[in-house]
């Protein structure tokens, strides 16, 4: 989760019936390969996702129950991100297009998987993020 002052980059999911939420605003990320660390992973889609390589020190992390598998943990990362970093965004070839979208407008947006808009909530609540 990637913010810039009360903004948040998103991307718009593949409208695929066969993946889960088809047409939805996302953040980047996704499933880590075997023995890669959350850190790694995250690290690896921003880049695959977006073209982005950031230094790992300038993201804080929180741990969450999975939403797709029972049991296991889920990492959301945070770090904030510079309009030349903005500039520099080069889309991957998964979705359709990305966003630097308003926080409260990703919070409240309808299409936007269910469990981000919580926790996108839950970890800008009082960072001046504009929730």
């Amino acid at each position: 989760m990637l913010t810039h002052g009360g903004h948040l980059l998103t991307c718009l999911r593949d409208d695929y019936d066969w993946i889960p939420f088809p047409a939805h605003w996302d953040l980047p990320g996704g499933g880590a390969e075997p023995g890669e660390s959350p850190i790694e992973c995250a690290l690896r889609e921003l880049h695959e996702e977006f073209g982005l390589r950031i230094d790992p020190g300038r993201l804080t992390a929180r741990v969450f129950d999975s939403s797709a598998s029972v049991g296991r943990d889920s990492w959301l990362f945070h770090g904030l991100i510079s309009k030349d970093e903005i500039a520099a965004i080069r889309f991957g070839d998964e979705g359709q297009e990305w966003r630097m979208m308003p926080v409260a407008e990703f919070v409240a947006h309808p299409r936007a998987v269910p469990h981000f808009r919580d926790r996108v909530r839950l970890v800008l609540a009082g960072t001046g993020c504009g929730i």
